[in-house]
């Protein structure tokens, strides 16, 4: 499995991933997610990694670097995680979070912080393994 930023030309492939992981808005008119992807390639402080293993996408990861007014170093977000059903089990997701644990490094991040859907059991049995702790409570307030 090798991870490497993610580039225009996997736009297709990683909206692919969001479909089938049944994430809204994409197979209804995926040409406005195409934008947002290619922007997240574009912004300084946002990352997509991808996944590969025998030259298909296994997954894909997006990490947000963030200045917190109440720390003098950013921190480190990952909102998005899709790892294909086919290839989980395989190290794919590991080796997407080791890409973006060490590029928080890199940045002087203080934490790495990753979100998930509460009913996702067993994608918190393998960030709970990777180290992650659950520290806190997330609200949302649904504005369209």
């Amino acid at each position: 499995m090798s991870v490497r930023p993610a580039e225009p030309r996997d736009a297709d492939a990683v909206l692919a991933l969001m479909e089938d992981l049944t994430r809204p808005g994409v197979a209804e008119d995926p040409e406005p997610q195409r934008d947002v992807f290619l922007a997240h390639l574009e912004h300084e402080d946002a990352l997509v990694f991808v996944a590969e293993l025998d030259g298909e996408i296994a997954g894909a990861v997006s990490l947000w670097i963030q200045p917190r007014l109440n720390w003098t170093t950013p921190q480190a977000w990952i909102p998005d995680l899709y790892v294909d059903p086919a290839f989980r089990r395989r190290g794919a997701a590991r080796a997407l979070l080791d890409a973006c644990a060490g590029e928080a490094r890199r940045r002087g991040c203080h934490v790495l912080v990753l979100e998930s859907g509460h009913h996702r059991d067993e994608a918190h049995r393998l960030y709970e393994s990777y180290g992650f702790t659950h520290y806190a409570r997330a609200y949302a307030l649904q504005l369209e």
